[in-house]
């Protein structure tokens, strides 16, 4: 199998599929602590159960994806969160699950994403033609956004039907096929001199680390990367709470909210596949991040009567997504050796799962105290002016020279 975009697709259509079949499987576990707990906290514990293992063993995997098959760890972190949900269907035909057992189900999965995630990204481009890398990133992410829409909107069907232990079965058989489709694409292996330099774990974490210091623009984009995700993170799960509490609507309302973001991301994914963003992907990146937060503090400014604007603006929030991401991903495999991308994307989603954890912790503590609104005007404001910063830096303004 030569044809690049057939393995292109059949890579990035089985993991579609897997996040359609892992959206309704979370769904339906979000929905059974909701309703049996009716509490916050135990949401919030949840959270920070699903992104914890991925904060702490990021960094660490992406050495392991850097030494070792790149194709096997996919195949076998497909097949483990398909055990982990067998074992929790098991448990659900025999017994009610307790929260305990929900919450150590979201934190066994998290270590297998944790894996997966620098895998597939670092194998990408041994299969794209790098000038296609750019829209190749938009396809990813509509695709991605297509079968996270799919899934929560199919679950709310599903889950008064089916119940809990249907929707995760649905997700064992969305992990075999997404590893099947792996399985059948052959993806270059890295050259055998990398892989025999193997040194300690933590000496490949650090080198790392000194290796995204070689490029100025794209360690410079890091930590705008950092701040941006502090802010934006919170942000989707503050959105049931503005449509609900600010604006007063019903879940009707919620719904229209987060379906119109999902359907922007998508929107947004399709436009940079097709167009590719601006010759100069720095100012595709800020052009992305100063609309985002024009767009969130707008949001925050409107009165209770205007549903209907945010509804347009969520539009637009979700639109800017992909031209920030794309362009940042394609940037790194690009600017990157092959053997080394790995560390670098484990690195990476260490730091962004640290700083979402930040972030869902901050908006906690503070959202309820000064109102949602005031929160998404202050985010809103910082993002803007994270762009400002970001354009003014001329490491990223001019990333296409570095």
């Amino acid at each position: 199998m030569n044809n690049w975009k057939l393995k292109f697709l059949l890579i990035w259509g089985g993991s579609a599929i897997s996040i359609f079949t892992s959206a309704i499987m979370q769904m339906a576990l979000i929905w059974h602590l909701a309703i049996a707990t009716e509490s916050a906290l135990i949401l919030s514990i949840a959270s920070i159960a699903g992104f914890l293992p991925m904060t702490l063993l990021s960094s660490f995997a992406g050495t392991w994806v850097d030494r070792y098959s790149r194709k096997l760890i996919i195949i076998v972190s497909d097949m483990y969160l398909a055990v982990i949900a067998l074992g929790l269907v098991i448990f659900t035909l025999l017994a009610e699950p307790p929260i305990w057992i929900i919450l150590v189900v979201l934190f066994l999965r998290s270590i297998g994403t944790a894996f997966h995630t620098p895998a597939i990204s670092a194998v990408t481009p041994t299969i794209v033609p790098e000038t296609h890398l750019t829209k190749c990133a938009g396809y990813t992410q509509s695709l991605q956004t297509l079968g996270f829409i799919a899934g929560t909107s199919i679950a709310a069907v599903l889950y008064p039907l089916w119940g809990i232990s249907g929707m995760v079965a649905l997700d064992i058989a969305g992990a075999v096929l997404a590893g099947i489709a792996v399985m059948v694409v052959k993806i270059p292996s890295l050259p055998e001199t990398e892989q025999q330099e193997k040194q300690g774990i933590i000496s490949e974490v650090k080198e790392s680390f000194g290796i995204l210091k070689t490029h100025k623009g794209l360690f410079a984009l890091l930590w705008i990367a950092v701040v941006f995700t502090f802010f934006f993170a919170p942000i989707n799960a503050l959105f049931p709470l503005m449509s609900m509490g600010h604006f007063g609507g019903t879940t009707a309302h919620a719904s229209i909210a987060e379906i119109s973001f999902a359907g922007g991301m998508m929107l947004g994914g399709v436009a940079l596949g097709l167009w590719g963003g601006f010759k100069s992907r720095g100012i595709t990146m800020c052009c992305s991040i100063a609309l985002m937060g024009v767009a969130i503090a707008w949001s925050g400014a409107l009165p209770t009567t205007g549903f209907v604007v945010f509804a347009v603006l969520s539009l637009l929030m979700g639109l800017s997504a992909p031209f920030y991401t794309g362009p940042h991903v394609a940037l790194m495999q690009e600017k990157f050796p092959i053997e080394h991308l790995g560390r670098i994307f484990g690195f990476y989603g260490s730091l962004m799962s640290a700083s979402m954890l930040l972030g869902l912790v901050t908006t906690g503590l503070t959202a309820d105290i000064v109102g949602v609104n005031v929160w998404f005007l202050a985010s809103g404001i910082a993002i803007s002016i994270l762009a400002i910063i970001a354009i003014a830096t001329p490491g990223i303004r001019d990333i296409e020279k570095h």
